[in-house]
């Protein structure tokens, strides 16, 4: 008896018991589906987190205010702001492992071009922010010193406000209004996309950040205040230990008491992107092992079919013996039916997860990615589950004395 033979004897024993077969596979089409569906979801969640990563900048920190006391009673974070300034320089010529620093300030203003007009976010910054933040211009020129120095009404516009503010017309050069203040748009930013709060990057106008201080705060006065110090370490350094220098030199500037709390808060951007995506990835094989779960039950199911089907077939068995089969050719027939109910559940299964994670792409808007190897596990998994789960009854099918079998009822 060669393999096709036991192929095609395989075939003829399953689609005899149609319905019995199908039902019998659910439990591997189902576990399959759910394997494929799992993995696509948690892995569209793991490269949604990278590219919040990439959308971030690499080994950024960002420095804001802490909270502000008033009567004894500490208020929310970041409601007193001391930086100013000085104290973005001193962390950029003072600390070593620093690439690049930049101060922020920023508010929300209405946006006026021509007809058209925007809420959005308005942004003061210096030149070093592209590149703390790994951002580029589309279009257009950074802010020249002069123009830095002098709080000149120039600005660079988001990918969503230039598209709400001109269409498709260019808005380089174009004048916007903020706050009653003519500005001049002298570059278009690169489009960035949502960061992992599910805020719009692209939603920006940015600004010199004396222009931001006297035209749009009208802070007034000699202090350069200061919102934020956005910082990017130099690739390679210790985060921890930069975070750690960082944090000393601003007590230090701050004047914070020995032991004191500290009146700012350091984020490491990288730290906690690194961090959702331990979480996603865990999470992913939590799912696929959770579905994996069903793809046992399923081989559960075979072997109790396949046990039953040996019963029934018992006295076939033993005309097959009779007349020359021997104990590995039956151990192949129901070995092969076996694994040919995993194989043809586990390729129905690969068409199901295939919808359901287009089904999920469409109609949940989550960010999904199903690729070969996750396709390659689920049915190479099924197959073994299987040969697993096949074996046994095949054994005992071949282990059959002839006589008996040929005797029995």
């Amino acid at each position: 008896m060669n393999a096709l033979t036991a192929v095609r004897s395989a075939w003829r024993a399953l689609t005899a018991n149609a319905l019995r077969s199908v039902l019998t596979m659910l439990g591997i089409i189902i576990g399959v589906a759910a394997v494929i569906t799992m993995i696509a979801v948690g892995t569209g969640a793991t490269q949604r987190v990278q590219e919040q990563m990439k959308s971030l900048g690499s080994n950024v920190m960002v420095v804001v205010p802490g909270s502000l006391s008033a009567a004894g009673v500490r208020q929310a974070a970041q409601t007193r702001s001391r930086f100013t300034e000085e104290d973005a320089e001193a962390i950029a010529l003072e600390v070593p492992e620093v690439q690049a620093v930049a101060p922020g300030s920023r508010t929300t203003a209405q946006a006026v071009a021509q007809n058209a007009n925007w809420n959005t976010t308005i942004f003061g910054t210096s030149n070093d922010y592209l590149e703390v933040r790994d951002w580029s211009l589309a279009s257009g020129r950074p802010f020249e010193p002069a123009e830095q120095a002098g709080s000149a009404k120039v600005a660079w516009l988001g990918q969503t406000v230039a598209r709400e503010l001109f269409g498709d017309e260019d808005p380089i050069d174009q004048v916007i209004r903020v706050r009653g203040v003519p500005f001049t748009v002298v570059g278009v930013l690169a489009p960035k996309g949502q960061n992992a709060s599910g805020q719009d990057q692209d939603d920006v106008l940015i600004m010199p950040m004396s222009t931001f201080r006297n035209r749009i705060w009208n802070a007034g006065g000699n202090v350069k205040r200061i919102w934020t110090i956005h910082v990017k370490v130099r690739e390679g350094q210790d985060m921890k230990a930069t975070e750690e220098a960082v944090r000393e030199l601003l007590r230090q500037r701050l004047r914070v008491p020995p032991g004191g709390d500290d009146t700012f808060g350091v984020n490491n951007l990288s730290e906690i992107l690194q961090a959702q995506e331990e979480a996603s990835r865990v999470m992913t094989l939590l799912l696929a092992a959770v579905a994996g779960v069903s793809l046992v039950v399923g081989g559960i199911g075979i072997m109790n079919i396949m046990l039953v089907s040996v019963t029934e077939r018992t006295r076939e068995i033993g005309l097959r013996m009779a007349v020359g089969a021997r104990s590995r050719d039956i151990l192949a027939q129901f070995l092969i039916e076996a694994v040919t109910l995993s194989l043809i559940g586990g390729a129905i299964g690969v068409a199901l997860g295939a919808l359901a994670t287009w089904g999920a792409a469409r109609l949940g808007q989550w960010q999904v990615s199903m690729t070969p190897e996750s396709v390659l596990l689920a049915a190479g998994f099924s197959a073994l589950v299987g040969v697993f789960f096949g074996y046994y009854p095949a054994r005992r099918a071949s282990r059959l004395l002839p006589i008996q079998a040929l005797r029995h009822e």
